[in-house]
């Protein structure tokens, strides 16, 4: 048995208060919530937009459109993560034509996640942006 040791970076309210700092930058970027959809990529990107959606709906008392993306068809290392991967929910609530798409999830590395994503992402329309919110990079 191989065991990974893990490091904590942030405890729970180091998270909050980032999620909070996001938000803000996110409303300063956009000048408002205007055509603004909140999607989580599946699954620790999920309560993350949530937790950004509702630090903007204290500040602007406006509730955002948010979803959840399952990217794990668009992986290109599908052929090598098992004969039975993990399949989680996509919600994308509205129409993404048009719209400036915030995809949110933990980390960034690589890459591959977010390209993926962006490849769900266009599968349900053409958004007029689509920006990377992520917790860590």
């Amino acid at each position: 048995m191989t065991f990974v040791e893990k490091t904590i970076i942030m405890n729970g309210k180091e998270v909050r208060r980032a999620m909070t700092r996001i938000a803000h930058e996110i409303l300063e970027a956009n000048k408002g919530t205007k055509d603004l959809i909140l999607l989580g990529v599946q699954r620790r990107g999920v309560p993350l937009a949530g937790m950004i959606a509702e630090a903007i709906e204290r500040v602007e008392k406006v509730k955002l459109p948010q979803g959840a993306i399952d990217i794990t068809f668009y992986r290109d290392d599908l052929s090598t993560i098992g004969p039975a991967p993990r399949i989680n929910e996509t919600n994308v609530p509205m129409d993404v034509t048009d719209k400036i798409v915030i995809l949110v999830d933990d980390v960034l590395y690589t890459g591959r996640t977010v390209r993926a994503a962006i490849g769900v992402i266009m599968d349900w329309g053409r958004p007029r942006a689509i920006r990377l919110a992520v917790l860590v990079d």
